[in-house]
């Protein structure tokens, strides 16, 4: 078992390691915006299931498209849809054909989505344990950690190979006792050093599937005087490579349009055409050239959208532009640089569909134009079929960097916009 200063100085170099889950996947500002998107998700499952609408198949179903979103957050879930795949030669896991195991994971989840109590949580899970779907394990822990980040720890084989590695534990995949009696560990530890990590379970998660995956050595188990000494030289080395790691990294920014500047657009575009501008909440205070990102717009929503049920996930919409007559929302962007187009539709969703008074807004997905098929393959799933009620448009960041200063120049509404945008 790892001592008190050793697991101290790995967090610490944890932390400082541009190419490690704290940053590229704790401190991610995109990584919020999926907690809701998931939630949703996981009610529609729910929903299914208990309508007897969900299916007897994995692919195209509700619960892939919320496992893609998960799996897609490739920095610690990679490969987190694995565990539901259809495994017909198995039949596993045994909720597609077995309609009662269906019934007891759709409880499960309901039971989870409704409760915020520590003891509801694990008693949900005991229940799901006992009704011994085959197949059906742990790797659900990966969906609570969405709807409980500081009751449920996410679950893979390199967080358990991390945690076992840094307690001497011998915890072993599979098994929903293992999970437990590991999560207790888990919390215990983080107690050990909140200074350093988060009541967000995600942050030593993170750190533990970076141990699991070998990103950094524990020192040698054996009593030679310069033990220690060769461990440290070794995290120094690390920590060198990280340093070019980085400077790759930023290169690779400066060579792309990035998330930040694409909003810019939008944000210099919509006030040309007369709009007001609304950036999302979490992005507001970005350095956009030489000012913030929300120079010059709005601070607060109208009050209809402040008050609105779904105001949370309505203030973490990209780019609103809002007429200044009526204070109305014309037209709502979600910016897909790299990542799922998933929690960007459920923000417009919750708009379009729960605010009648903006139901003339038009929708527009922003990516890169290299995104296209992928864009349109996940809107032939089923579980978007809700989508379509938006009339929601690819806008590719070419065609908008080419036309949008013709179009701020000469453009009057929204015209300049549908006649770049494609209708998906």
């Amino acid at each position: 078992m790892a001592s008190h200063e050793i697991v101290v100085r790995l967090i610490e170099r944890w932390r400082e390691d541009a190419g490690g889950t704290y940053q590229s996947w704790f401190l991610w500002d995109q990584r919020l915006k999926n907690f809701r998107a998931i939630r949703r998700g996981l009610q529609a499952v729910v929903a299914e299931i208990e309508t007897d609408t969900f299916g007897n198949a994995y692919r195209g179903s509700s619960l892939e498209t919320v496992v893609h979103s998960i799996a897609e957050q490739r920095q610690i879930f990679r490969g987190a849809d694995h565990a539901f795949l259809w495994k017909p030669k198995l039949r596993i896991p045994d909720i597609y054909e077995h309609r009662g195991n269906q019934q007891a994971f759709g409880r499960f989840l309901n039971t989870c989505l409704c409760g915020n109590d520590e003891a509801e949580l694990i008693q949900a899970v005991h229940a799901l344990d006992r009704q011994g779907i085959k197949g059906l394990g742990p790797a659900v822990a990966n969906l609570l950690y969405f709807l409980h980040p500081t009751l449920a720890v996410p679950f893979n084989t390199a967080i358990v190979n991390g945690y076992n590695a840094l307690t001497g534990a011998k915890v072993k995949l599979g098994r929903w006792d293992a999970y437990l009696a590991m999560r207790e560990g888990v919390l215990a530890l983080n107690a050990a050093h909140r200074t350093r990590l988060s009541n967000d379970l995600g942050a030593i998660a993170g750190f533990l599937f970076d141990m699991g995956s070998g990103r950094y050595p524990l020192p040698l188990a054996d009593d030679a005087p310069d033990a220690l000494s060769r461990w440290e030289a070794d995290l120094a080395r690390i920590r060198e490579e990280n340093a070019a790691h980085r400077k790759a990294m930023e290169l690779a920014r400066d060579q792309d349009h990035t998330h930040t500047q694409v909003q810019g657009w939008l944000r210099d575009l919509g006030r040309a055409l007369g709009y007001d501008v609304w950036i999302a909440a979490n992005d507001r205070s970005r350095t956009h050239g030489e000012s913030r990102l929300d120079d010059g717009c709005l601070h607060c929503l109208p009050l209809a959208l402040e008050e609105h049920r779904a105001a949370d996930a309505i203030r973490l919409i990209d780019v609103l532009w809002l007429d200044r007559g009526t204070k109305r929302v014309a037209a709502a962007f979600e910016v897909e640089h790299t990542t799922s187009i998933y929690s960007g539709i459920v923000r417009m969703l919750d708009l379009a569909l729960g605010a009648p008074d903006h139901a003339d807004a038009r929708y527009f997905l922003v990516a890169p134009d290299a995104r296209e098929s992928d864009v349109r393959a996940q809107f032939a799933r089923p579980a978007f079929s809700r989508v379509h009620e938006l009339d929601l448009r690819y806008l590719p960041y070419g065609a908008l960097m080419a036309h949008r200063e013709a179009i701020a120049r000469f453009g009057t509404g929204m015209k300049g916009l549908d006649a770049i945008a494609m209708p998906l």
